[in-house]
C-alpha cells in the first residue's frame, strides 16, 4: 500500500513537470525572449559634422549603420556620395553600403549599373571601414521585377561571397516574381512607410501589420522593417498632380497644395511594441530611417528616436501660454514643450471669454463657427523636447489670460 503511494506520488509530480516544460516550450515559441536589432540608415548625401555627433550619440544602440553610397542619375549611370570615412570607421560598427536605383527608370544598361556598381563596392575596400554587405533599393513597379532579378543574379556571380540585401515595396506582396527577387538575396528590407499615395499618409501601423505579417510568409529568408523617424511636406498643383516632396532639405517648387505627413513617435512606438511582442517568422530586427540629426527640422530629435528605439515611456505635456506680443494691447500665444520628447502639437488652443480676437500663425488659424475663440491646427506637427512655438496672438480684456490646450 506504501508503495503505491510513492508510484502515485511520483507520477503526479512527473505529469506536472511534463506540463511546465511544455508550457515553457509554448510560451517561448509564441513570444522570443530576444530583442530585435536595430539599423539605422544614413542617408544624407552631405555629411555634416551633425552626423557625425548623430552617430556618435547613438552608435551604443545600433547594430550596423546603412549608408547610402551613390544614386543612378536619369541615364542610369551612379552618382557616388562621398560619407565621412573616418566617422564610419571611429563608431566600430559595420557598414552596409547602399546603391539607390531610381525607381521612376523605365530601364537601364544592365552591363554599365555592374560596372559602376563594382567599381564603388571595389573603392569602398580597404579604407578602414567593417563592410558588412551591398544593399540595393529600387522602389520599382511590378513590371519590372523580373529584370530587376536578373540584375542581381548577375551582382551576386560578379561579386562571389558578397552578402546582398535589398529594399522590398508592399506593392511587390502579391507579385508571382517576388520569389525570383528574393532567391538572389541574403535578405531584404521592408519598407512600410511612404508607399501609398501621399495623400493616405506617411505610416499606417495597423496596415503595417498586415504588410509585415503577409511578407513574412513570402519565404524562408531573414527580413527587417524599415521604419520612420522623420516627417515630409508634399505639394501639388491645380491639377492634383505632386510637384515636390519637401523632407530632409527645401525645394522651390511648393506647390499650390501642400500638406504635413508625419510618423508621430507614439504611433511608431505601439508598432514596434506590438512587432517586439509577438514577431512573425524571420524578422530579424528594425532599420531606421532615417539618422536624425540636429539641423534636420522634420526629422525627430535623437533623444525621442532613442527611447522610442528603447522602448521606454513617451509620457508628456505641451502647455498653451499668453504672454504680452509686440503690438500695443495683444497677447503672444505660445505652445511649450517642457519635457525631454518630442511631443504631436495640439489640435486646438482655445481662449477664455475674456478674449474678443485672436488669430493664428506657423500653421495654425482661427476656427470659424463657434461660440468660443479658438485656434486649431492645419496640419500635424511635433515641438520638440524644451522648445516653444508661437502661434497666434489675441486682443483680450484682462491679464492672467490662460488658454486651454485640446489634444
Amino acid at each position: 500500500m506504501g508503495l503505491m503511494i510513492v508510484i502515485r506520488f511520483r507520477l503526479a509530480a512527473f505529469f506536472r513537470t511534463a506540463l511546465l516544460v511544455a508550457s515553457m516550450g509554448l510560451v517561448a515559441c509564441s513570444h522570443p525572449s530576444s530583442a530585435l536589432t536595430n539599423d539605422a540608415y544614413i542617408w544624407q548625401r552631405v555629411w555634416t559634422p551633425a552626423v557625425a555627433q548623430a552617430m556618435h550619440d547613438s552608435a551604443a544602440d545600433i547594430r550596423q549603420w546603412r549608408v547610402l553610397a551613390a544614386q543612378t542619375d536619369r541615364a542610369g549611370r551612379l552618382q557616388v556620395f562621398h560619407p565621412d570615412i573616418s566617422a564610419l570607421s571611429s563608431s566600430g560598427k559595420p557598414v552596409v553600403m547602399v546603391v539607390r536605383i531610381d525607381g521612376q527608370l523605365v530601364q537601364w544598361n544592365e552591363a554599365l549599373l555592374l560596372a559602376d556598381t563594382m567599381a564603388l563596392w571595389n573603392g569602398w575596400q580597404g579604407r578602414g571601414i567593417r563592410l558588412a554587405g551591398l544593399e540595393i533599393d529600387h522602389d520599382c513597379g511590378t513590371a519590372r521585377l523580373p529584370a530587376y532579378a536578373h540584375y542581381l543574379a548577375a551582382l551576386r556571380s560578379s561579386l562571389p561571397g558578397l552578402t546582398l540585401s535589398i529594399t522590398a515595396l508592399p506593392a511587390w506582396l502579391h507579385s508571382p516574381d517576388l520569389a525570383t527577387v528574393l532567391a538572389q538575396v541574403d535578405e531584404s528590407v521592408l519598407q512600410v512607410h511612404a508607399v501609398r499615395n501621399p495623400r493616405a499618409g506617411l505610416f499606417d501601423g495597423a496596415l503595417a501589420m498586415r504588410w509585415v505579417d503577409d511578407y513574412a510568409q513570402r519565404g524562408d529568408k531573414p527580413f527587417r522593417v524599415a521604419l520612420p523617424t522623420y516627417g515630409s511636406r508634399v505639394s501639388w498643383d491645380t491639377q492634383g498632380h505632386l510637384v515636390s516632396v519637401q523632407s530632409e532639405a527645401g525645394v522651390l517648387d511648393a506647390g499650390d497644395d501642400s500638406r504635413e505627413l508625419l510618423a508621430t513617435p507614439q504611433e511608431v512606438a505601439a508598432f514596434l511594441a506590438r512587432l517586439q511582442h509577438d514577431p512573425p517568422a524571420h524578422l530579424a530586427g528594425i532599420v531606421w530611417f532615417r539618422l536624425p540629426i540636429a539641423s534636420d527640422d522634420r526629422a525627430w530629435s535623437l533623444p525621442t528616436w532613442l527611447a522610442v528605439m528603447q522602448q521606454q515611456p513617451l509620457h508628456g505635456e505641451v502647455t498653451a501660454n499668453a504672454r504680452p506680443g509686440s503690438t500695443a494691447g495683444t497677447l503672444d500665444l505660445a505652445l511649450k514643450n517642457p519635457g525631454e520628447l518630442d511631443q504631436p502639437l495640439p489640435g486646438a488652443v482655445v481662449l477664455p471669454k475674456s478674449c474678443t480676437l485672436t488669430d493664428g500663425i506657423n500653421g495654425y488659424a482661427l476656427s470659424a463657427g463657434r461660440d468660443t475663440l479658438r485656434i486649431e491646427r492645419l496640419q500635424p506637427g511635433l515641438l520638440r523636447a524644451h522648445s516653444q512655438r508661437v502661434i497666434g496672438w489675441a486682443r483680450c480684456a484682462t491679464e492672467g489670460v490662460q488658454p486651454h490646450v485640446e489634444p
